[in-house]
């Protein structure tokens, strides 16, 4: 694996406007960048390759990486591996570049720029300031190394953490930032309206089933002509399905919690409520029914949103974990669902939405 990363900086790809060649003795840096725009790197390099998640090859070396990272040291998952994996879920460029060991200190201020994760020569990977994160042979950091995150990421989290400390809800400082506005590629309002329909179109079939007054999906259709444009393939089989199993409708009537979710986004509710209890799943329906003029929330909330729920989705499983029960006053199958909803939103993990995670 490290010569498969190596192999990364003899890969060609055009490159920018000139700039001065390095100097002297040169080194070979992989760049990872989360930021969606990056600045054009103006100290004296050769730039090897440059490309973004236009091009597949990123996506499918992003997940190499992934996997790289896990494998150092003893081979098993650690914080500083897993946060580390986080941030490679959400880089938007990678750059293969050389610079002169003279021009480092510049290099590593555009790094820091760019919030990238860098990969050094010997296959360590380093925070911009060229400090290990995941050693190449032991998978240990160094104590001194420091994880990237924008200013708009940590505020966020802050602010999160104490809104939930003023409702009696801790949750660790070591949980991570989550994307912030400055690496966000958000679903487009099109596809967001077309998600809340197919979640619609399989929540109302599986409750009619459940309840004994199966309505067939034709007449469904017949309601809802452009409800089947973007199911996903799990959707596609339950709505193929004549007699559906219970267990399956359950889990299909939980998608009106994410339908919610996804109306909120679009403006069509004025307020996302504390996630206490289920909605109400006529309002629900009748809400994207009569919808008229949706348009996507400004990315902050839909992102205060998310690290909400994060926080709130650890909290419970954690709670869980130490007393077999969700915490009072949470519902914690609300809470799921929406996080899914939103980690659909800001693609995380890039995973169309019957592989949406939500790990916390």
């Amino acid at each position: 694996m490290i010569e498969r990363f190596k192999a990364l900086f003899a890969r060609k790809g055009s490159s920018p406007a000139p700039v001065p060649a390095p100097v002297g003795e040169t080194i070979l840096f992989n760049a990872y960048c989360t930021r969606l725009e990056i600045a054009q790197p103006v100290f004296a390099h050769t730039l090897h390759e440059r490309f973004d998640l236009s091009d597949p090859a990123l996506l499918a070396d992003l997940n190499d990486f992934c996997g790289y990272v896990l494998s150092r040291g003893d081979g098993e998952m650690s914080r500083d591996k897993y946060h580390v994996i986080l941030h490679l879920q959400r880089v938007q460029h990678h750059l293969s570049i050389s610079v002169s060991v003279d021009g480092l200190a510049a290099f590593y201020a555009w790094a820091a720029q760019a919030n990238a994760l860098l990969i050094g020569p010997d296959g360590s990977v380093t925070d911009p300031q060229g400090r290990v994160l995941v050693g190449v042979d032991d998978g240990k950091a160094d104590p001194q190394a420091r994880l990237p995150y924008p200013e708009q990421a940590l505020a966020r989290k802050d602010a999160t953490v104490a809104m939930l400390a003023a409702r009696g809800v801790d949750v660790p400082v070591t949980l991570p930032p989550l994307v912030c506005e400055a690496e966000l590629a958000l679903r487009s309002r099109d596809e967001t309206v077309e998600r809340a329909r197919a979640l619609l179109l399989v929540a109302l079939r599986a409750e009619s089933v459940a309840s004994g007054e199966a309505m067939p999906v034709e007449t469904l259709l017949a309601k809802m002509p452009l409800a089947d444009d973007a199911l996903s393939p799990q959707e596609q089989a339950f709505l193929d399905q004549e007699a559906p199993a219970q267990a399956d409708c359950a889990q299909f009537i939980w998608r009106y919690e994410s339908l919610y979710l996804l109306e909120w986004a679009l403006g069509l509710v004025a307020e996302l409520p504390y996630p206490t209890a289920p909605a109400d799943p006529a309002n629900v329906v009748a809400t994207l029914i009569e919808m008229r003029g949706p348009r996507l929330r400004p990315a902050a909330e839909i992102l205060d949103a998310l690290d909400l729920h994060y926080r709130l989705h650890w909290h419970i499983r954690q709670s869980r974990l130490k007393n077999g029960v969700a915490p009072a006053g949470l519902d914690a199958d609300v809470v799921m669902e929406r996080h899914r909803a939103l980690n659909w939103l800001v693609r995380f993990q890039h995973a169309p939405w019957d592989q949406v995670d939500t790990p916390t």
